[in-house]
């Protein structure tokens, strides 16, 4: 049986609910754990492997014939057919710091199609969800993208890749041009909840380049189903597996595009 969006949602908060459980017994209020790293600064710790077997084997028992799409270790063939997009642990290195910032996320796409969507932030006590056409919701309650139409009034978002040094387009530049035409920057360590907070409305905007699908999946749906839009920084459709992404208000999005391209003046109030 190919899930439908209210099921998958609902599975979905489930899952997130019980990795969040999880990675909660493996989090101090002090950092504690030396983190095994993957990378010069990309860690994996304990608690990501066990949220993400956990989730794996509850998809599996479920829905056998979806594939999924993972961070650390099930990564199945790809195909058309419907694929669960999962971070088990987003935000690592804040976990690892015992920082609060982090989260599970889970999506449901088929194809190119977000069906449902659940980001839970177990140290928050936050959960955001969405379905396809059915809206986004924190703790239940309706989400909506932020109204703000000025680029100084607004509080954005990004984020910084792993292999920061290795990049020719490391967002440090963009970073500096876009602080000097907005009211803030935040950088937080969590693409899917800096999404979620886009949907919520409690940022005006995120970009950010070499991502990888579980990074966006979940969170672009959020932003979607808030009333905002998701493109690459190119203005095209393939933010998912594109490797850039831009979420923001409609009436954001046109001076977002062209300030990030470097073309947008500066704005002042």
């Amino acid at each position: 049986m190919r899930p439908d969006a209210g099921q998958a949602l609902e599975f979905a908060l489930e899952t997130a609910r019980a990795a969040g459980r999880v990675i909660a017994a493996h989090d101090a209020p002090v950092p504690q754990e030396a983190p095994r790293m993957k990378g010069l600064r990309d860690p994996v710790t304990a608690a990501d492997l066990a949220s993400e077997r956990l989730i794996v084997e509850r998809l599996r028992a479920r829905w056998p014939e979806s594939r999924i799409c993972a961070e650390e270790e099930a990564q199945d063939p790809a195909w058309d057919g419907p694929t669960w997009y999962v971070d088990p642990l987003d935000g690592t290195v804040n976990f690892s710091q015992a920082h609060p910032f982090f989260a599970v996320s889970i999506a449901l796409y088929e194809g190119a199609t977000p069906l449902a969507a659940v980001v839970h932030a177990p140290r928050l006590g936050e959960t955001f969800a969405a379905a396809a056409g059915r809206g986004a919701t924190l703790n239940g309650r309706p989400l909506a993208v932020s109204r703000k139409t000025r680029l100084i009034d607004a509080v954005l978002a990004t984020g910084f890749a792993y292999r920061l040094n290795e990049l020719a387009d490391d967002n440090l530049g963009r970073f500096a041009s876009m602080a000097r035409r907005v009211r803030g920057l935040r950088r937080d360590g969590s693409a899917a909840l800096d999404l979620a907070f886009v949907a919520a409305g409690r940022f005006d905007g995120h970009w950010e380049r070499h991502l990888n699908a579980w990074d966006v999946a979940a969170g672009a749906l959020l932003v979607r189903e808030a009333g905002g839009l998701v493109t690459t920084m190119e203005n095209g459709d393939d933010w998912l597996h594109g490797r850039s992404l831009l979420a923001c208000p409609p009436q954001l999005h046109a001076p977002l595009l062209a300030a990030l391209a470097g073309d947008g003046g500066d704005e002042t109030p």
